[in-house]
């Protein structure tokens, strides 16, 4: 006899084993990547903070005044953290697959678990990151501007998601075809030249601006400022369309790995 409640009862139960292989693939995650490499998390905020410096200290000899601001450190930071976040967090999901092989072997472990995984991780790493490195970039200049905390949120949001999407694509590519991760780092280095990292939207030509519109990260680094800066207030930006853009990536690249995801874990 079979009672009314034990369906959900074991729904709720491997909800509940799914979680905890998550949250064990995690703590994988974390003792490879942090736990053995010098400096570990470190290392992971010195490298943003560094990329930021870097470039703050070149450009403030070659041009008098960011486009928005006095400052080219916080004017870097605002674009270059979101994209931080977008491009480490779709590269760790592109590999999650081929990263956890050796334990889908186990039927316990499913393909989800580990895509989840990695994104979870990476999503609250560089989150955090962006967070600690724009405080701190923030009372170093000595700035007193009046942020709006939703916008950006939702550009960081923004982020992770279209990260999510473009990774799941990703790692059925290059499940397939291994070369493609090379094709794809090679496609991903003008990413800073085309998504606003060194000027605002609005210093391009009509044409330029036309054609970079289409670009789903120029949209996240726009509202990433228009929630810094409060005399910037960019029209072009549209939720909608990188949203959009995101959910069809994540369908599609979900729909992909859940078909082909034992061909994925034999090649």
């Amino acid at each position: 006899m079979t009672f009314p409640a034990s369906k959900p009862r074991r729904n709720r139960l491997q909800q509940f084993v799914s979680a905890r292989i998550t949250f064990a693939l995690i703590l994988r995650e974390m003792a490879t990547r942090y736990g053995r490499s010098p400096g570990g998390y470190a290392w992971a905020l010195l490298e943003p903070l560094g990329g930021i410096i870097i470039l703050s200290v070149a450009f403030e000899l070659l041009v008098r005044n960011p486009s928005l601001g006095h400052s080219f450190l916080l004017f870097f930071a605002t674009a270059y953290l979101p994209l931080t976040m977008y491009l480490a967090t779709s590269n760790m999901v592109q590999r999650s697959i081929i990263f956890s092989r050796p334990l889908l072997k186990y039927p316990v472990v499913s393909w989800i678990d580990a895509v989840m995984a990695r994104f979870l991780l990476n999503a609250l790493t560089t989150s955090l990151i962006a967070i600690i490195l724009l405080y701190g970039i923030l009372e170093y200049v000595g700035s007193r501007t009046i942020m709006d905390i939703p916008t950006m949120i939702r550009s960081g949001a923004h982020a992770l998601f279209l990260a999510f999407g473009v990774g799941t694509l990703n790692c059925v590519a290059t499940g397939f075809f291994p070369i493609w991760a090379n094709f794809w780092a090679v496609l991903t280095r003008p990413v800073f030249l085309l998504s606003g990292i060194f000027y605002i939207y609005e210093d391009l030509p009509q044409l330029a601006q036309d054609i970079i519109w289409f670009n789903p990260l120029i949209h996240i680094t726009g509202l990433m400022r228009d929630g810094l800066y409060s005399n910037y207030r960019p029209q072009y930006i549209s939720e909608a369309y990188v949203f959009g853009f995101a959910l069809v990536t994540t369908a599609l690249g979900l729909l992909l790995i859940r078909r082909y995801n034992k061909e994925l874990l034999n090649r």
